[in-house]
């Protein structure tokens, strides 16, 4: 299934209907398009485009709507760890720093970037099936909060890496339940072929042999079956079967004194609702919240994706037998979702139009590669050179995945803060995508010899 909300039942939504379901979007008097208390325009027209633009207060809300949700649902002991694979600005990580968030890393870079923004380490959970020797040095050393092992052979060597640091290392165990999350085969990681986790029926053995091992606490298990999850189904099935799993460890004599429930709650990238936070607390309270565990969740997309818009001007407008082409500066070394998963991204003129009628165009990028594709049959007014668009709901998954493909710089990226905004990355320069090549002395001699 594509990355999207099945089409809208074959009826996309139009630029008026996707703004109106983002309260962080408007539009002022002269028809531009705001975000939060500044006009998008007039970021582009000094940084220029393709360039990223993030809302502070449009994330800081969310935080605090998902804050609001759990203590509602009496899950006062549930932590936010936010997911930094979704997106790793630095400013980005210092504001959940400031709102008292924790972090979930992935590799050994982002827990250098966490760090580095002030998230305390203590509040950083590592994760990821294939953690290194030197990766787990480092999170020993720095005395991060836990670390999600993923296999029995993790295991042996993080207690071969704690043994040598004289350290003790709190850790959980991240089982794979087998659950279909019902989203994009790459984004789903809760099945059995899936290569996350340990296999559902290895789990208590697992953990018994965590118990033996030096240096090692095991303090309870982890769980996470997939990103963009619409449905609250699967997080109840896959809770249900890790309570179920709690109770037994229990019953063996184990401690198990918290539950990582992962990430993965969807966001509509259409007009659509998406899922209730209201009813994703409601599983957590239904399934775990009578054990006495800690939880811990790890948001990601539907923290910081509606968050952010990708803007882009139209370099031209061209017409190839039947079908016009909108070709944009933004490519998809910016943005790769659509050409990954087949993502559906809303995508509206950012300046005021002249209320032409709205035709089918498919929106593209310059990349020599046909993959590099938008939108299809997408209905736009007719927008000539210059014109500029906002790519809606880019803040996750975004930046974070560009690339320089085609020798084609890293875009800006700035931060909006109510009606004030700065720079939180400057634009590449051309002369930095080779700044750390080397050419051997050999093969310049030789290029000089034959001039």
């Amino acid at each position: 299934m594509a990355d999207d909300e099945s089409l809208f039942g074959g009826v996309e939504p139009d630029a008026a209907a996707l703004i109106a379901a983002r309260p962080h979007l408007s539009r002022d008097a002269d028809g531009g398009l705001m975000l939060e208390g500044v006009a998008l325009a007039s970021i582009a027209r000094d940084l220029g485009t393709p360039c990223w633009v993030y809302g502070a207060g449009t994330i800081r809300r969310r935080l605090a709507e998902m804050r609001e949700a759990l203590d509602a649902a009496g899950l006062a002991h549930a932590h936010i760890h936010y997911a930094v694979k979704a997106n790793d600005h630095l400013a980005i990580l210092a504001l959940m720093a400031a709102a008292g968030a924790g972090a979930d890393v992935v590799s050994a870079g982002e827990l250098g970037r966490a760090l580095q923004a002030g998230i305390p380490a203590g509040r950083i959970v590592f994760s990821g099936v294939g953690k290194t020797l030197a990766d787990l040095a480092q999170a020993v050393t720095a005395g991060i909060g836990q670390v999600n092992v993923e296999s029995r052979e993790e295991l042996a060597m993080l207690s071969a890496v704690a043994e040598a640091a004289g350290r003790a290392v709190d850790l959980v165990i991240r089982v794979n339940p087998d659950v279909d999350a019902e989203t994009h085969a790459k984004i789903t990681t809760g099945k059995a072929e899936n290569k996350f986790g340990i296999a559902w029926d290895d789990a208590e053995a697992v953990y018994a042999y965590a118990a033996t091992l030096p240096g090692l606490r095991p303090r309870g298990l982890a769980v996470h079956i997939g990103s963009q999850i619409l449905s609250l189904a699967p997080f109840r099935e896959a809770y249900g079967r890790v309570a179920d799993l709690v109770r037994r460890l229990r019953a063996s004599g184990h401690e198990v004194s918290r539950v990582d429930c992962g990430g993965g709650i969807g966001i509509p990238y259409g007009a659509g609702a998406g899922p209730s936070l209201t009813g994703f607390a409601g599983v957590l309270a239904d399934t775990l919240g009578d054990l006495g565990l800690d939880l811990m969740l790890e948001p990601g997309r539907w923290l910081v994706g509606p968050a952010g818009v990708l803007l882009a001007s139209v370099v031209l407008s061209k017409q190839t037998g039947e079908r016009r082409f909108l070709v944009l500066d933004a490519a998809m070394n910016d943005l790769v979702r659509p050409a990954m998963y087949d993502a559906w991204h809303g995508i509206v003129p950012a300046e005021a139009t002249t209320g032409e009628p709205q035709k089918p165009v498919d929106i593209v990028g310059p990349v020599c590669e046909t993959g590099d594709t938008f939108a299809r049959d997408r209905l736009l007014p007719a927008l000539g050179p210059q014109a500029l668009v906002a790519i809606l709901d880019g803040g996750a998954y975004g930046a974070v995945m560009s690339s320089t493909y085609n020798a084609r710089p890293l875009a800006a990226a700035a931060l909006v803060d109510g009606n004030r905004w700065a720079v939180i990355s400057p634009r590449q320069e051309i002369a930095d995508l080779w700044s750390r090549e080397r050419v051997p002395a050999w093969l310049s001699d030789a290029a000089f010899a034959g001039a």
